[in-house]
């Protein structure tokens, strides 16, 4: 999850009002499960997918299950450059064995959801700040808008057809709705800040509240690490899960990754890992930027003044020197 180009390219923000949710390198959602509140842009395909390993032990229940899952995401930029359409597929294949029983194998569609992702607020889009481009120190410091984040919601829909996963005695709902706000803060020094608040399963008895909050880091032009926390309440399960991992930018429009996480309580005792790629397509994507004109600070106009009045000196000075 290259947060790092994004936070470079807030910086483009300084001189343009950018009205385009795409970025010059990918902005994938990967490797945490959080979901960014920026979309990938009109017209742009972007497709997300990773491999894991998951072991999965509850000492009340007396079960355990380890095996492999694997992740499928595509976004897709529709309309206008605010909107953005997600399918999102989980596919587990692992042996489960009961306290004393024989392990059968269980594989099946973990979970399968679509929903539609808006930008309510970009606090971006009409922020006007100055460069002073004598002062690093002026240019870096503390910015207290750094707190106003950009706000997405988004409306799903849970599809489950055949699904050998859920919990014990859970009575399957074909289709469920899924609702959830998004903000992302981009604070200085690579450094962003993810949330996530959901409800999921909204109109089943097995309705969830949770949420999510990611910290990201570009270390480089290239690398960004992220740490992230992962909370779910329901009256049937509630956990913590605390997730860390790296991405690596291949190109442009090419991201790897690597992750692992992991709760603190044994029903269940939960560990998962492993890695993924990004990859998008914007060869449709055509640019929205309107150009305006920057207000001229204080500094800006006494420099101006003083290159006339030079400008003026020097052509004096050579009216004096001509015979």
């Amino acid at each position: 999850m290259n947060f790092k180009k994004i936070a470079s390219t807030a910086l483009f923000f300084l001189s343009i009002t950018c009205l385009s949710q795409h970025t010059d390198v990918i902005n994938s959602n990967r490797p945490s499960e959080s979901m960014s509140a920026f979309a990938v842009g009109k017209n742009v395909i972007q497709i997300e997918s990773g491999v894991n390993y998951i072991n999965d032990k509850h000492t009340l229940l007396e079960y355990q299950s380890s095996g492999m899952f694997m992740d499928f995401t595509a976004r897709y930029g529709l309309l206008f450059e605010q909107l953005e359409a997600i399918a999102e597929i989980s596919y587990q294949m692992d042996k489960y064995q009961l306290e004393d029983n024989e392990a059968f194998k269980r594989s099946g569609m973990r979970s399968m959801n679509m929903g539609l992702k808006y930008l309510v607020y970009d606090p971006y889009k009409n922020r006007k700040e100055e460069i002073n481009l004598y002062s690093w120190r002026a240019n870096h410091k503390f910015k207290w808008n750094q707190f106003i984040p950009a706000v997405s919601v988004y409306g799903g829909l849970n599809l489950n057809f055949s699904n050998p996963f859920l919990l014990r005695d859970e009575k399957p709902s074909n289709f469920s709705p899924k609702a959830m706000i998004m903000t992302q803060n981009i604070f200085g020094n690579g450094f962003v800040l993810i949330t996530n608040v959901f409800m999921d399963k909204i109109t089943t008895e097995y309705s969830q509240f949770g949420y999510l909050i990611t910290l990201t880091k570009g270390i480089n032009d290239n690398w960004s690490v992220f740490f992230e926390n992962k909370g779910i309440k329901s009256d049937y399960y509630s956990d913590g899960i605390f997730s860390t991992g790296a991405a690596y930018l291949l190109g442009n429009n090419l991201q790897v990754d690597f992750t692992m996480s992991k709760n603190f309580k044994d029903t269940p005792s939960l560990f998962y890992g492993g890695f993924g790629v990004s990859w998008r397509s914007d060869i449709n994507y055509k640019e929205v930027r309107i150009k305006i004109e920057k207000d001229k600070s204080k500094m800006d106009k006494k420099v101006e003044k003083k290159d006339k009045k030079n400008k003026k000196k020097r052509v004096d000075e050579v009216k004096i020197e001509t015979p």
